[in-house]
C-alpha cells in the first residue's frame, strides 16, 4: 500500500504542467501543451517599460491550483511546475506566503526561456496558492532589427500571456512612462488610459486563452536628435547631407553615415543623372509605423528620408535611390519602387554587401496583384505589399536584363529631359517634348524608343490589370500601321498630333488621324503625278500644311486646289497650236504668251494658286484670241492703205484739177487783156 501511494505522488511530481509559449509570437518555438495532470495557473502579468535602464520589469501574479482529489488508496500534490517566458529574461525571483518557493532556468532556447518553479511547499489535492514572479526582460543590443530595444527614444518589444494549457483566465497589462507615442497590434487590448503622472497603460481583461494572447509593442518618443552633416561627391556636385539620429543610438547614425559616403556615388553612376535635390537632403532615424514593404519613407518637397532604426543597408540605399526615382522622373509607385530597388541591390553588390533580392515563390505567385492594381501605401495587407515589392524589384530586373546598362541610363536621360518617345525624323528638326512623367504607358514606349527592344511581353507578365491586355493589342497594330505611313510620308514628317495620340494611347483616334493622312498623301501623290505630266514642280503649300497644325483636311483642299490650278496650266497649254498660221503669228504681235505661262509655272512652283490661274487665263486667252487679232490686224491695215490710196488719189484729183482752174484763169485774163 505504501509503495503504491509513493507511486502516485511521484507521478504527480513528473506530471507538473509545462506552460506553453504563444503560439502567435514571433519569438514563439512550436508551443509545447501542458500535462492533463489536474494542476492549472493562471497568471495576471504586469509590465512595466523602464527606458533609463533599458529593460521592462515585469511582475507575474501566478496562482496554482491542484484539481485532483485523494482517495483512500491515493494522495495526489504537485511540488513544481514549468513556465515558459520570452528569450532573453534574467533576475528571476520569486515569492509566496508562508513558503519558500525557488525559481531556476530549465532550459534557454532563442524562442523562449523554460522556468521550473519550485513550489517550497507540497501544493495538496484541493489546495491553490498564490505566487509572485518577478524577472526583466533587458535590451540585448546587437543587430538594429533585435525584436527587443528598449531606450529613450524606442521600446520594441513582445508581452505575452502566460499559463497552462487550456486553462482560461489571467490578464496582461502594460505601463508606458510619459510622452512615448505607442503603437501595438493585438487582440483583445482595451484602449489605453494615462494616469496622472502621465503613464500610460494597455490591459486586457480576463483572457479566455491567455497561450494565445501575444501583444507586440513599438513606441518612440520625441527627443532632440543629435545631428551631423557629411559631404558626399556626387558628380561634379558636393551634396550636403544631414543625419539625425536618436541620442541614445550613435551605432544607427554611424551606419547610415557609411553607407550613404559610399553608396550614394555608386546610385549617381549606375543611374546616369546628375544630382537634382535642391535643398539640402536630410536623412533622419524613425520609428515605421507600418510593417508594409520597406521600412522607410522620402518626401521630396521636403527632401526628407526617413528610415526606421532597424533598416538594413539596402534599405538605406533603397531609400537614398528615391532621390533620382522620386515620382518627378516615373509616376507610378511600383515603376519608382521597383528601379529603387534594382539600383539598390547594384550599389549594395558594389559595396560588398551581402544581401538576398527579394523572390517571388511558385506558392507566392497565385497571391501577386499586377503591378497596376498594387494599392497606396498601408492600403494594403502587409503580405500583399511584401509580394508587390517584389513584383516591381523583378521586372525592373528584367527590364535590366534585356537593356544594357547604358541603354537604361539612356532611358532616364530621356525622361529627365523630358524627351517623349515617338520623335520626329530629319535633320534639324527640333525634339519633341512633354511635360508629366510618364506612367506606365509612358515608360513602355520611351523603353522601346530607346533600346530598340520590346517589352510589352514583360508587361503583360507583370504591370497590366485583366482588360488591358487589349491596349496592348491595340498599342501595336497602331504602331505598325504609324510606322508605315511614316515611311510613306517621308520625306514628309508626320504630324506632332499623330504622335501624341500614340503618346497617350488613344488608338482609336491615332487610327482616324492616320486615315486622314493617308488619305492627304493620296491627294500629295495626284498632285504630284498631274504634275509632273504638266512639266511644273510643286510647291511646298501641302508639306508645310501636312507637317502643321493646319490638319489633313486642309492638305487635301490644298491638293484640290493644286489640281485645279494644274487643270488650268494645261488647258492653257493645251490651246498653244502646234503649226501657227500668218494671221496666228501677226495676231500675237506684242504678246507672249510662253512668258505667261513661265509666269504661271513660277507661281505655281511659290504656290501663289491664284497667280497661276491669272497667268495660264492670260496665255491661254492670248493663243485662242490670236487668229481673230491677226484677222483683225491685218483687216486694219488694209483699210488702212486704202485709205491712204484713196487719199492719195483725191489728193491728186485736187490738184490736178487746181491745176486746171489756174490754166483756165490765166487764158481768160489774157483775153481780157
Amino acid at each position: 500500500m505504501r509503495r503504491a501511494v509513493l507511486a502516485a505522488v511521484l507521478l504527480a511530481a513528473v506530471a507538473a504542467p509545462l506552460a506553453a509559449v504563444p503560439a502567435r509570437s514571433p519569438l514563439a518555438a512550436s508551443p509545447v501543451a501542458a500535462a492533463a495532470s489536474g494542476l492549472t495557473l493562471t497568471a495576471d502579468a504586469r509590465y512595466v517599460v523602464d527606458p533609463p535602464r533599458q529593460r521592462v520589469r515585469v511582475a507575474v501574479t501566478l496562482t496554482a491550483t491542484n484539481h485532483k482529489s485523494d482517495t483512500k488508496t491515493h494522495r495526489f500534490y504537485f511540488d513544481r511546475a514549468f513556465l515558459a517566458v520570452q528569450p532573453g529574461t534574467k533576475s528571476f525571483k520569486i515569492s509566496s506566503a508562508g513558503v519558500t518557493p525557488a525559481v531556476r532556468v530549465s532550459k534557454a532556447t532563442s524562442t523562449y526561456t523554460l522556468l521550473q518553479i519550485d513550489f517550497g511547499k507540497r501544493l495538496g489535492a484541493g489546495q491553490s496558492r498564490a505566487f509572485v514572479l518577478s524577472f526583466v526582460i533587458p535590451d540585448p543590443g546587437g543587430a538594429p532589427t533585435r525584436t527587443t530595444r528598449i531606450g529613450q527614444s524606442l521600446v520594441s518589444f513582445g508581452a505575452w500571456g502566460f499559463g497552462v494549457t487550456g486553462s482560461p483566465g489571467g490578464s496582461v497589462s502594460v505601463v508606458f512612462p510619459p510622452d512615448f507615442s505607442v503603437d501595438v497590434e493585438a487582440a483583445g487590448l482595451h484602449p489605453p488610459t494615462t494616469d496622472a503622472a502621465g503613464n500610460t497603460t494597455y490591459t486586457t481583461g480576463p483572457l479566455a486563452n491567455p497561450l494565445s494572447f501575444f501583444a507586440y509593442f513599438v513606441a518612440d518618443r520625441p527627443s532632440a536628435y543629435r545631428e551631423s552633416t557629411i559631404q558626399v561627391a556626387i558628380g561634379d556636385r558636393t551634396v550636403p547631407i544631414a543625419i539625425r539620429a536618436w541620442p541614445d543610438d550613435a551605432a544607427w547614425a554611424k551606419r547610415v553615415d557609411d553607407i550613404l559616403r559610399r553608396g550614394l556615388p555608386i546610385l549617381a553612376k549606375e543611374i546616369g543623372l546628375p544630382w537634382t535635390v535642391d535643398q539640402p537632403l536630410v536623412v533622419s532615424e524613425a520609428i515605421s509605423r507600418s510593417t508594409a514593404g520597406f521600412s522607410g519613407r522620402y518626401d521630396p518637397p521636403a527632401g526628407q528620408i526617413d528610415i526606421a532604426y532597424y533598416a538594413t543597408p539596402v534599405v538605406v540605399l533603397h531609400e537614398a535611390a528615391h532621390a533620382w526615382f522620386d515620382g518627378s522622373l516615373l509616376a507610378d509607385r511600383w515603376a519608382n519602387e521597383g528601379f529603387a530597388s534594382y539600383y539598390a541591390y547594384r550599389a549594395a553588390a558594389a559595396l560588398k554587401i551581402k544581401v538576398t533580392p527579394p523572390a517571388i515563390t511558385p506558392a507566392q505567385e497565385p497571391l501577386r496583384l499586377p503591378l497596376n492594381a498594387w494599392p497606396a501605401p498601408g492600403a494594403a495587407p502587409t503580405a500583399t505589399d511584401d509580394l508587390e515589392y517584389a513584383a516591381a524589384y523583378e521586372l525592373a530586373s528584367a527590364v535590366a536584363t534585356r537593356a544594357t546598362p547604358a541603354q537604361l541610363q539612356a532611358v532616364w536621360q530621356a525622361i529627365h529631359e523630358h524627351r517623349a518617345a515617338y520623335q520626329p525624323s530629319g535633320a534639324g528638326v527640333s525634339p519633341e517634348t512633354v511635360d508629366a512623367a510618364p506612367d506606365w504607358r509612358g515608360l513602355l514606349d520611351v523603353l522601346e524608343a530607346q533600346t530598340g527592344a520590346p517589352y510589352d511581353d514583360l508587361w503583360r507578365t507583370w504591370v497590366i490589370r485583366p482588360g488591358e491586355d487589349v491596349l496592348l493589342d491595340q498599342r501595336a497594330a497602331a504602331r505598325a500601321r504609324y510606322e508605315g505611313v511614316v515611311q510613306r510620308a517621308d520625306p514628309w514628317l508626320m504630324p506632332r498630333v499623330v504622335r501624341d495620340s500614340l503618346r497617350v494611347w488613344q488608338f482609336d483616334q491615332t487610327n482616324e488621324l492616320l486615315d486622314s493622312a493617308s488619305s492627304a498623301l493620296d491627294d500629295r501623290d495626284a498632285v504630284a503625278d498631274a504634275a509632273a505630266g504638266a512639266g511644273l514642280t510643286t510647291p511646298s503649300t501641302m508639306e508645310t500644311d501636312f507637317e502643321g497644325p493646319r490638319g489633313f483636311a486642309v492638305t487635301s483642299a490644298e491638293a484640290d486646289a493644286e489640281l485645279a490650278a494644274i487643270n488650268a496650266y494645261r488647258q492653257a497649254a493645251a490651246a498653244k497650236p502646234l503649226q501657227p498660221s500668218l494671221l496666228h503669228e501677226i495676231g500675237l504681235w506684242s504678246s507672249d504668251p510662253s512668258a505667261a505661262m513661265a509666269t504661271a509655272a513660277a507661281a505655281f512652283t511659290a504656290g501663289d494658286l491664284r497667280a497661276t490661274v491669272e497667268s495660264t487665263a492670260l496665255a491661254r486667252q492670248m493663243w485662242v484670241g490670236a487668229d481673230e487679232i491677226g484677222r483683225n490686224r491685218v483687216a486694219a491695215v488694209g483699210f488702212s492703205l486704202a485709205a491712204l490710196l484713196l487719199g492719195l488719189w483725191l489728193l491728186g484729183r485736187w490738184y490736178r484739177e487746181r491745176r486746171v482752174r489756174r490754166r483756165s484763169f490765166a487764158s481768160h485774163a489774157s483775153r481780157i487783156r
